[in-house]
């Protein structure tokens, strides 16, 4: 496991990747386990964006590293990640930091979001996109994953552009156990997710209205980038012409252990 992989070790893995997936186009999306050695071409990516000292990153996210979920955008155009992002099963960091962070018990932040009610918990660690045209297939991934992973809540600090560019797709946060954000420390049933998404899209299509989230622009560009925004959002909500390039091999074999144990 690393955190800091050279360049042509990326090249090298990604190719590997891109060659053996079936869809064509010029993204694919991968979600794999922490041991595949794709998670490391994430783990460098989630290092690259954060900044951070590869030794001391990978010190911070040992407690995590069995329970995440690795995604992963790569570009055929490139050869390189386009997006990559990290989720932790349990709450992660965002359930052992969150107290501290917003002034909240542990015991408080469980009973205002019903995380004792036994359903799965995924702390959003990181969601990084590296090429716009890249974040619908991310986003897309993402749900994707919950729905086959069978996710319940969802915990997560995020830094201002994630928390920006998911409020504007539409997801519903609220701050967690209702303190006011500290690094944006926030909560959404991942049910309401995706309905969430197709009410946004219908929001950003009409030329007026409300809608969540913000878009700077002005005139005629805010209209452009309003209607872009509603395809975006209905994109990610269908999976029209998205699902075709995600492959799960992570949960897949999660699902696979699954059956044999029940068996």
């Amino acid at each position: 496991m690393t955190y800091d992989l050279d360049a042509p070790v990326v090249r090298r893995r990604c190719a590997t990747a891109l060659a053996a997936h079936p869809a064509r186009g010029r993204f694919v999306a991968l979600a794999v386990g922490p041991a595949d050695p794709l998670a490391d071409v994430a783990r460098t990516v989630e290092r690259q964006a954060l900044g951070h000292d590869a030794t001391a990153l990978a010190f911070e996210n040992s407690p995590y590293e069995s329970q995440s979920l690795f995604l992963l955008v790569l570009d055929r155009d490139t050869g390189l990640p386009a997006g990559a992002g990290r989720v932790v099963e349990g709450g992660g960091r965002a359930l052992d930091d969150a107290p501290a962070r917003i002034g909240r018990d542990l015991s408080a932040i469980v009973d205002a979001h019903g995380l004792h009610d036994g359903g799965k918990i995924w702390d959003l660690a990181t969601l990084v996109v590296l090429d716009d045209d890249a974040g619908p297939l991310l986003h897309r991934t993402l749900l994707q994953a919950g729905h086959r992973a069978g996710v319940r809540h969802v915990v997560a600090l995020l830094d201002d552009r994630t928390h920006r560019d998911l409020t504007l797709l539409g997801v519903p946060f609220t701050a967690l156990a209702g303190a006011e954000p500290a690094q944006r420390a926030v909560y959404v049933s991942f049910a309401e997710v995706e309905p969430a998404i197709v009410a946004q899209a219908r929001r950003l299509s009409r030329p007026v209205g409300p809608f969540a989230g913000e878009i700077r622009a002005r005139g005629l560009r805010r209209l452009l980038t309003r209607r872009t925004a509603a395809r975006v959002c209905d994109q990610v909500a269908t999976g029209a012409g998205l699902n075709e390039h995600i492959q799960m091999p992570g949960l897949e074999r999660r699902r696979y252990r699954s059956l044999k144990t029940k068996r």
